[in-house]
């Protein structure tokens, strides 16, 4: 039998967020419904070029490799929070000193970018409300004690098995402002403090609260603030 330890990597030197415990405070579950896709910009007036999607890329990877901010990338194109992004959509890119060609996917920044954490089927998207709750998040609904991997590699600053909404728990810090959130496990197979590499297997799916649907809480966010999981997660 294998031991619950042997996914977690070498320690490597990240830097943590200082706000832990702020963190936590912030996280908030609720219900919405599934995305739908934006229409193209119609930036004409500005300079700059339009970006057709590939299959694979994300809004943040495009960011950075176009060294624009991701909110820029955002507000210019007009994609709300409940949005997400497909292959073949257009994307404006604003003209920026030393902007460079976007490479494929399999490029040299594939290994930063993030990971779905569980396979499944999203059934209740970011930003929207249920019940008076606002979902940070989104929730992948999958077979009970279905594997959930990290998503990015990182530390493991917050592990509890008794979170309140979401049971068992777990936060990486990325070292970068980035943290992702796992909630409502059934079983948590790494500890705080453990350093883990992307795709490694860190916990099982479960239920929490009088929902007995199993499905995986999963939150992205930058310091205190979330984010938009589908713009970081590949399509």
């Amino acid at each position: 039998m294998q031991k619950k330890n042997e996914h977690v990597s070498r320690p490597v030197p990240l830097r943590l967020d200082k706000a832990i415990v702020c963190l936590c405070a912030f996280i908030v579950c609720g219900c919405a419904g599934l995305p739908r896709v934006p229409e193209a910009p119609t930036s004409a007036s500005l300079p700059g070029k339009y970006h057709k999607i590939a299959g694979g890329q994300t809004l943040w990877e495009i960011s950075r490799v176009y060294s624009i901010p991701l909110d820029t990338l955002v507000k210019i194109n007009n994609i709300s929070d409940s949005e997400c992004i497909k292959e073949g959509q257009l994307l404006f890119i604003p003209e920026e000193k030393g902007s460079v060609p976007l490479p494929a996917p399999s490029g040299t920044l594939q290994d930063e970018d993030f990971s779905w954490p569980v396979k499944g089927r999203v059934i209740s998207s970011f930003g929207r409300y249920s019940k008076g709750m606002l979902n940070k998040g989104i929730h992948i609904q999958a077979s009970m004690n279905a594997p959930v991997l990290a998503a990015r590699s990182g530390k493991v600053v917050f592990a509890s098995s008794g979170f309140y909404g979401f049971g068992k728990t777990l936060i990486i810090s990325h070292g970068d402002g980035l943290s992702t959130v796992y909630g409502r496990n059934s079983e948590l197979l790494v500890k705080k403090g453990d350093y883990i590499k992307k795709g490694a297997l860190i916990a099982r799916v479960g239920r929490a609260g009088r929902d007995k649907l199993p499905y995986l809480h999963f939150e992205i966010r930058k310091k205190q603030t979330a984010q938009n999981p589908y713009f970081y997660l590949p399509g």
